[in-house]
């Protein structure tokens, strides 16, 4: 077991918090990570990742304004991703042909899109990885039972709406740090 693989859990232990892993994490995949109602998230997920020893590192998006110094080193560092919202750039195409590029991509994404209730869930996650052909990982964060993990492995169809409606439904299950935050 590697030093930050043991870190991690012993931090996730400590604050009380189990790591579930019932699936394999392939090489290349989209984290749909949800509910996401506070900054919180990353941190638990990432702590979460490591505690399974995940290999590599995992690339998410996040703002710009994230990227502004002393935060840009802590944001490359973690596989941050800067997202303008005022461009509108195909970031769906790019992201596939990165995922064409790399062998080995994992790339996490809150389909909510941000912290508040949102029941328009932005549905990139959906078409990235079905355009890279890779598999979406449904991963959890339940603050109420203080469970983070990954069960579940799910590959898009030919009917987007009956996936993103099935994937919703997977999420109700849990809990976020601000349940009032997580719409369907």
């Amino acid at each position: 077991m590697s030093a930050i693989k043991k870190i991690c859990s012993f931090i996730f232990k400590l604050i009380g918090w189990k790591a579930q892993l019932g699936v394999k994490i392939p090489t290349q995949c989209v984290f749909a990570v949800a509910p996401h109602t506070s900054n919180w998230d990353l941190i638990m997920g990432e702590l979460m990742y490591q505690a399974f020893g995940g290999e590599g590192k995992v690339n998410f998006l996040i703002k710009k304004e994230w990227f502004k110094f002393p935060f840009n080193h802590i944001m490359n560092l973690l596989g941050g991703v800067p997202v303008d919202r005022g461009h509108s750039v195909s970031l769906v195409n790019q992201l596939v042909d990165e995922f064409n590029k790399r062998p080995n991509m994992r790339l996490a994404i809150t389909p909510e899109g941000t912290r508040k209730a949102n029941a328009r869930w932005k549905k990139g996650f959906y078409h990235i990885a079905k355009n890279a052909n890779v598999p979406i990982l449904l991963v959890y964060l339940d603050y109420d039972k203080k469970v983070a993990g990954i069960d579940e492995i799910f590959y898009p169809t030919e009917n987007e709406e009956a996936d993103i409606q099935y994937i919703k439904q997977y999420f109700t299950q849990f809990k976020g740090k601000y349940p009032e935050r997580f719409a369907i």
